[in-house]
């Protein structure tokens, strides 16, 4: 396996991992009445499973089939994200905190995917959705912090 196709596997795990945490924070934001966070969390979750697409695509070039079980690291994090759900009652604030933690670790994979010896051509893609997907962290983060200063 190059490089570039156990990069695109982690990565696909960890995007993965951000569509069901979100696909999961959009569904307890929806029993809590909140229809506007729900359906910013759905078009993460959408996000995260196009961008998965588009390195499934780029591993099927080098011919590898990714399987999309998840990392071990973000199954913690979905753990800890059920505890905090059950502690909170599926409170809001506590879901946003959930994900932005989640999008701390999407952001830090990333980042080491650009750092390691991958192909130019792969290293563009990897840029780019790095950048939405800091957009999107820091969408969360001020998500987050508005409603704990409202």
């Amino acid at each position: 396996m190059s490089n570039d196709a156990s990069v695109t596997s982690d990565l696909i795990q960890t995007l993965e991992d951000g569509k069901d945490g979100f696909t999961k924070g959009a569904e307890a934001l929806e029993k809590d009445g909140e229809a506007t966070l729900a359906a910013t969390f759905r078009e993460l979750s959408a996000e995260r499973g196009d961008f998965s697409d588009e390195l499934q695509k780029i591993a099927a070039g080098y011919g590898d089939h990714i399987k999309e079980s998840g990392s071990v690291a973000a199954k913690v994090h979905r753990g800890w994200m059920a505890v905090k759900d059950a502690i909170a009652g599926s409170d809001p604030g506590g879901i946003l905190d959930a994900a932005e933690q989640g999008e701390d670790h999407a952001v830090s994979e990333f980042e080491k995917a650009l750092a390691s010896d991958i192909s130019p051509e792969f290293k563009s893609v990897v840029q780019r959705q790095l950048g939405n997907i800091r957009s999107a962290h820091n969408q969360v983060k001020a998500l987050r912090d508005s409603r704990a200063n409202g």
